[in-house]
C-alpha cells in the first residue's frame, strides 16, 4: 500500500482520539506510524504529501460537524456542507505537511532528530493554524488529552506545548521499537515533573460562596428561528430560571437566547421593542439578581437603517437595565460574516446565521464587574473559547469566564469537542469556565480543567452550582502566553537540527 494512503487512513483513524469517542491512545499511536512513514520516505515532496494526507484524513473525519450546520438553513444546499468540510481540510492539512516536511528534511538520517523536529514543529504549526487568516485552532493534539489528568500540564506549557508532548509520546513509542529506550525514559520523567508543577486552585471560602444557575432549554436549531417559536422559547427559559428567592441570583443563558434585538438603534418603534424584550426577559429577576444572556445589538448610523450588528453578551438587571455588554471579537467566517461578500453573494453563497447584515467584531477580551458576591466575569462568546492565549483581559483578570454558545448547529461531534477546548482554556488560565448552550453540553469547569457538573446533549434542565475558585495566582502560561510553547517548539526544532547534522 502506498505510504500516502497509509497516512490518510492513519489520520482518519486518529480523529477518533478526540471527542465524542475520546480514544486518546490512538493519537500517540498515529504519530508513531507517521514517524515510521516519514522514515521510509525518500524525498522531501513525498514527506510533505505524507503529512498532508495525514492531516487531511484527521480533519475530514474530525470536522464532520461543520456539514451538519448546513442542514439548518435554506439559502444553500445541504450537500455543500461536505464540500466545505473537504475544502477547509485541504487547507488545514498544509500545517501537518509543513511539520512532516521539516521533520524529514532535518531528521532523515537520525530517528531521534526526526522525532524532535516533528514534535517541535507540530507545536509551531498548530500555533500558525490558530493565527493565520483569522485562525482555526480546532482540535489541537492536546484536546485529545483534555479528559485525562495530563490536562493540568497546560497551566505551565499551554495547549500547544501539550500537543508537543503527544507527538513526543508517539515518537518515543516508535523509537522503542528500534530499541532506543532513552528518549522514552526522558519524556516520561519530564512529563511527570511538569505534571506536578502547576499551582492548585485556592479552597472555597464559605463566606463568599458564589451560586449560579445555568439554563439549558433544549431548543434545537431547527426550531429556534421558526415564526412564533419565540413565545415557547421564552416560556422554557422562564420556567427553568425560576423566580426570586430572596438571595442574589446569577442566571446564565445561552448564546442568542433572546432572538429579537436586545438593543436597536433604529426607529423609536424598534427601540421600544428592544426595551420590551429586555423587560420581558428580566421580569423574573429580583432587585439583586443578574442575568447574563446572549443577544443581538443592531446599530444604525442614520437612526433608520441597520448598517451594523454585534453578537453580544448582555449583563441585565431588574427592569431590563443594561449593566454591561460584550461584543464578540473573533467572528466565524461564513457563519457570522461572509468574506469577499460582493463576489460570493453574486454566486449564491450566504452566511449561515439568519440576517442580511454581517456582524462586526468587538475589541477583544474584557472583564465586567457583576457586584458581590460574584466579582468579575470574563466573557468569551461561543467559538472564541478555542483560541489559546486570547481569552482573558490580563490587565483585569476575572474570577471566572462565561462562555455562552449555540452548539445546536453542530450535531453530536461538535459540542463535546467544543467542551474539551473550553477545559483547556480553564487549565491554561487557572480560571473556571462556565458554559451555557441551548442543547448541550452546558458545564461548570474548575480551574484545573475538570468538569464539575454538566448537562448532556439534547437535555433540558439547569445546573445549580457554586463557581469554583480561581488559582492562587496566574499560572506560568497565563503570564507568558504562547511564548512558552513556541520557545519549547523552537528548542526541540533546533535540537533536532543539531543532532541530525552531528550524526550525518
Amino acid at each position: 500500500m502506498p505510504l500516502f494512503l497509509i497516512a490518510l487512513l492513519t489520520g482518519a483513524a486518529s480523529a477518533f482520539a478526540f471527542e465524542p469517542f475520546g480514544w486518546w491512545p490512538l493519537l500517540p499511536v498515529a504519530f508513531a506510524i507517521l514517524s515510521e512513514l516519514l522514515d521510509r520516505s525518500t524525498t522531501l515532496w513525498r514527506s510533505l504529501l505524507i503529512g498532508w494526507m495525514f492531516g487531511l484524513g484527521q480533519f475530514v473525519v474530525g470536522l464532520n460537524w461543520i456539514a451538519t450546520a448546513f442542514t439548518y438553513q435554506a439559502a444553500m444546499p445541504a450537500w455543500l456542507g461536505w464540500v466545505a468540510v473537504v475544502l477547509l481540510s485541504l487547507y488545514l492539512a498544509i500545517y501537518p505537511a509543513l511539520s512532516a516536511g521539516l521533520a524529514w528534511r532535518f531528521g532523515r538520517d537520525n530517528r531521534v532528530a526526526l522525532v524532535l523536529v516533528l514534535a517541535g514543529t507540530w507545536a509551531i504549526t498548530e500555533w500558525l493554524r490558530g493565527t493565520m487568516f483569522t485562525g482555526f485552532p480546532w482540535n489541537p493534539a492536546a484536546a485529545a488529552l483534555a479528559p485525562t489528568p495530563l490536562i493540568s500540564m497546560t497551566a505551565l506549557i499551554g495547549t500547544y506545548g501539550l500537543s508537543t508532548f503527544v507527538v513526543l509520546f508517539g515518537g518515543a513509542v516508535w523509537l522503542e521499537y528500534y530499541r532506543k529506550w532513552l528518549p522514552l525514559v526522558v519524556i516520561f520523567a519530564v512529563t511527570a515533573l511538569i505534571w506536578v508543577l502547576p499551582a492548585s486552585p485556592v479552597p472555597v471560602d464559605p463566606l463568599t460562596v458564589r451560586k449560579v444557575r445555568v439554563v439549558q432549554p433544549n431548543i434545537g436549531q431547527e426550531d429556534k428561528w421558526q415564526p412564533g417559536f419565540e413565545v415557547e422559547a421564552a416560556r422554557r427559559l422562564a420556567s427553568l430560571s425560576g423566580g426570586p428567592t430572596g438571595e442574589p441570583r446569577l442566571l446564565l443563558w445561552p448564546e442568542a437566547a433572546i432572538t429579537s434585538p436586545v438593543e436597536d438603534a433604529r426607529s423609536p418603534e424598534h427601540q421600544a421593542m428592544a426595551e420590551f424584550q429586555r423587560t420581558h426577559a428580566t421580569a423574573l429577576l429580583g432587585p439583586e439578581d443578574r442575568l447574563l444572556t446572549g443577544g443581538i445589538a443592531v446599530q444604525a448610523s442614520d437612526g433608520i437603517h441597520a448598517d451594523r450588528a454585534a453578537n453580544s453578551i448582555y449583563v441585565l438587571g431588574q427592569g431590563g437595565r443594561i449593566a454591561g455588554r460584550y461584543d464578540k471579537a473573533h467572528l466565524v467566517p461564513y457563519g457570522e460574516y461572509l468574506p469577499m461578500r460582493p463576489l460570493l453573494s453574486a454566486i449564491g453563497l450566504s452566511r449561515l446565521a439568519p440576517g442580511e447584515e454581517d456582524f462586526t467584531p468587538g475589541p477583544g477580551p474584557r472583564s465586567i464587574w457583576l457586584g458581590d458576591p460574584w466579582g468579575k466575569v470574563g466573557l468569551q462568546l461561543c467559538y472564541e473559547i478555542i483560541f489559546s492565549g486570547h481569552v482573558v483581559d490580563w490587565m483585569n483578570r476575572p474570577s471566572f469566564i462565561f462562555n455562552p454558545s449555540n452548539d445546536a448547529w453542530f450535531g453530536r461531534w461538535g459540542p463535546p469537542q467544543h467542551l474539551a477546548q473550553a477545559r483547556l482554556r480553564a487549565a491554561e488560565e487557572g480560571i473556571p469556565v462556565i458554559r451555557a448552550t441551548p442543547t448541550g453540553i452546558s458545564a461548570v469547569i474548575d480551574a484545573r480543567g475538570n468538569v464539575v457538573q454538566e448537562l448532556g446533549w439534547r437535555k433540558a434542565g439547569v445546573i445549580d452550582a457554586v463557581i469554583p475558585p480561581a488559582a492562587n495566582s496566574p499560572p506560568p502560561f497565563a503570564r507568558l502566553g504562547n511564548l512558552i510553547p513556541l520557545l519549547l517548539g523552537f528548542a526541540l526544532l533546533i535540537s533536532g537540527i543539531v543532532l541530525g547534522r552531528s550524526r550525518r
